[in-house]
């Protein structure tokens, strides 16, 4: 289903953990409510239902908030069928009703319904990532929290000062083996996600294209292949800066509110913070990127706002390298034919 404009049916799903709230809507008029299990048969059997009431789903669109791991029974079965899904941020929808009072799991399908309803023509449609992009998302979560645990049971260390030698000893003691063991967990999950990369050809060649430019590095080069959904659902490098949250916004209005231009706070913070770290390694590489910083800060430029601009820097040549399948080349010369 391509056109907006064919839509018929708008379906809103409010997702839990065990239960999937739904409201069906003909137009603006809702049809009915259903609350079922959380589960691929359950939904199964919903979507038969539905068929069954002579609701054409080749004409509906399916609206549901952005809630991780809880909604891929809804993502799988949905995609099965080829059935038009759009993921919405929880946010954008909130925002979007205006003032109102009261909240149930009831309400807040037929608000997404409605919200589906009025929004249609900006909708997008979901693309479920390849198993290969699941497995890498699951285990950078999983990366993510051993490094977590692994510096708050470090955090104690780092306070020295008010602790004993004693004491420290003490503390070292009865948790080095739990740190020598994350650490080789945090070394496993690196290695299987190396591995995922190197089986899949296209995987590959896009990790390698990415980290070929100064300063990526593997991790950094994963996290961007899996928020794009291999480039897939992020195409276009200004998108992805906004969605990375280095795009430096105005704020002004008429001639009393005149405030120097801001990143937003709305950003993939997770994200902002790996490609900081790639900042901070490209400005230490021998390069115009070094070169680019050094310069702005004798200029008397805030550090923040030069490593800012090195970041959104990294994010346009990434994805240079990416759409013209090419190699980071530090001096590109562009061959005419």
């Amino acid at each position: 289903m391509d056109k907006i404009n064919d839509f018929v049916y708008f379906i809103g799903v409010d997702i839990s953990k065990n239960v999937l709230d739904i409201t069906v809507l003909n137009g603006s008029k809702q049809i009915f409510y259903e609350r079922i299990d959380n589960t691929t048969k359950s939904l199964t059997k919903f979507l038969k239902s539905l068929v069954k009431k002579n609701i054409n789903l080749e004409k509906a669109l399916f609206c549901a908030e952005h809630t991780g791991i809880y909604g891929n029974n809804l993502k799988t079965v949905l995609k099965l069928n080829d059935y038009y899904l759009w993921l919405e941020r929880a946010l954008q929808i909130k925002r979007s009703i205006g003032i109102v009072r009261g909240k149930n799991d009831k309400i807040d399908s037929l608000r997404i319904a409605m919200y589906a309803y009025k929004n249609r023509i900006d909708s997008v449609k979901f693309q479920l990532e390849r198993k290969e992009i699941l497995s890498l998302k699951a285990l950078i979560g999983l990366r993510r929290r051993l490094i977590q645990t692994k510096k708050q049971l470090s955090q104690v260390f780092i306070e020295k000062e008010f602790l004993s030698k004693q004491e420290l000893k003490d503390l070292h003691s009865n948790c080095k083996d739990t740190l020598k063991a994350i650490q080789l967990d945090i070394k496993k999950t690196e290695k299987k996600m190396l591995e995922i990369i190197k089986l899949d050809q296209y995987l590959n060649r896009l990790n390698e294209l990415i980290t070929s430019v100064d300063g990526v590095g593997f991790i950094t080069s994963l996290e961007i292949i899996v928020t794009t959904n291999e480039f897939r659902n992020i195409k276009e490098a200004k998108k992805y800066a906004c969605y990375s949250g280095v795009v430096p916004f105005d704020y002004s209005s008429g001639t009393s509110v005149n405030k120097r231009s801001r990143v937003s706070p709305m950003a993939n913070k997770s994200i902002k913070t790996i490609l900081h770290m790639a900042a901070m390694s490209a400005i230490q590489c021998e390069g115009d990127l070094k070169h680019y910083y050094l310069r702005k800060v004798a200029e008397g430029k805030n550090k923040m706002s030069v490593l800012n601009a090195v970041r959104n820097k990294l994010i346009l040549r990434i994805f240079s390298c990416v759409n013209q399948n090419r190699i980071y080349q530090k001096k590109f010369k562009l061959n005419l034919v």
